[in-house]
């Protein structure tokens, strides 16, 4: 066994203070060439700059927001539940069809407010209902399954919740209405819009709710204690299935949540939406350090930030190169920091 040490700043066994070290050449090398190419952007175009930076930032709270579904799951049973991504689809177009249709609402009728509250709720709770479902009758009993098996499940339901959305949204993508008042404000030559700022006013508090709820509630400590241990958890009198049904439906109807300010923000549906930013998302979740609640939305945050500066400024890739950044940069961070920004490389037991 090595022997732990303390040199320089670092702590831990020579194979970690080495670990130690990468990572932080690594992080400094990453902010100081991120600074420069940041800088130049500012100067050039800081109207722009800052423009495109606020238009990112919307983008991955949405990121974030279905982030947070991948990574309470994986944290509580270390598995990647990949119909999450779609689950957000469905969620988009429950939110469609809710509005539009059952609702009859727009944003010139007056009625926009009361039924985006209304459907906030009701789409929260239908991704939540979906997730619980999901978990019970598709992966509570492969629990102690090998991985593989429980893999091949969630790429099967995933594939059957796109084929859901295929028959209820077409093949096509669909334009709806939006009941969020429109409009722009100006701080100088910056324009932001009324959307991105209701976004923000919507999207921070459930984070921030979400944070209250696994940090400071009786089943919050509930679900910390099944992710690190299941049987003692069970010992404790905490029922585990019950918990790890909860964290579904908290991770469902953040899926929710996002479907619906996602509808809102770019107005159109598409079946293959899951799939699409399902990935991204997954990816915030690495980057940020999967299993951890700020790390998901502070990778959510940067890769939106990434794309939008990307897409947005005068010398960057442009949009056509705007995934192969996003990996890019993935796969930079990770070889210094493979447990993610803010996660935790931990030792298997054997």
């Amino acid at each position: 066994m090595s022997k732990a040490v303390a040199t320089k700043g670092f702590k831990g066994t020579p194979g970690q203070i080495r670990q130690q070290r990468i990572e932080r050449v690594g992080a400094i090398s990453i902010s100081f060439i991120a600074a420069i190419w940041m800088l130049a952007n500012l100067i050039k175009a800081p109207e722009q700059f800052v423009q495109v930076a606020i238009s990112g930032l919307r983008n991955g709270l949405i990121y974030a927001l279905i982030a947070l579904g991948y990574t309470l799951v994986y944290g509580i049973i270390e598995l990647i539940n990949f119909a999450h991504g779609d689950l957000f689809m469905l969620s988009a177009v429950f939110s469609s069809f809710f509005i539009t249709y059952w609702i009859g609402a727009d944003e010139s009728n007056g009625f926009g407010w009361f039924a985006f509250a209304l459907c906030l709720v009701a789409v929260m709770v239908f991704g939540a209902v979906v997730n619980v479902l999901i978990e019970r009758f598709a992966y509570r009993k492969l629990r102690n399954a090998p991985r593989l098996s429980t893999l091949i499940t969630a790429v099967g339901m995933s594939f059957l919740l796109n084929f859901i959305g295929l028959k209820w949204n077409g093949s096509t993508p669909r334009q709806w209405p939006t009941v969020i008042p429109s409009g722009d404000i100006y701080l100088g030559e910056i324009r932001i819009s009324m959307l991105t700022i209701w976004l923000f006013l919507i999207g921070f508090p459930l984070l921030l709710a979400l944070n209250y709820l696994v940090t400071n509630t009786k089943q919050g400590k509930a679900m910390r204690a099944t992710s690190q241990d299941k049987d003692a958890s069970t010992l404790m009198g905490i029922n585990v299935n019950k918990t790890i049904a909860f964290t579904f439906a908290i991770g469902g109807a953040m899926a929710g949540a996002a479907g619906l300010l996602y509808q809102q923000s770019i107005g159109t549906t598409n079946y293959n939406l899951g799939f699409q930013l399902g990935l991204i998302a997954f990816t915030a979740a690495v980057l940020g350090g999967i299993g951890n609640l700020w790390g998901a939305v502070l990778g959510g945050l940067v890769i939106g930030l990434i794309q939008g500066l990307n897409d947005g400024l005068p010398i960057a890739f442009g949009q056509a190169w705007s995934q192969t950044v996003v990996f890019t940069i993935l796969i930079i961070i990770l070889v210094f920091k493979p447990a993610g920004l803010l996660g935790k490389v931990t030792m298997e037991k054997v």
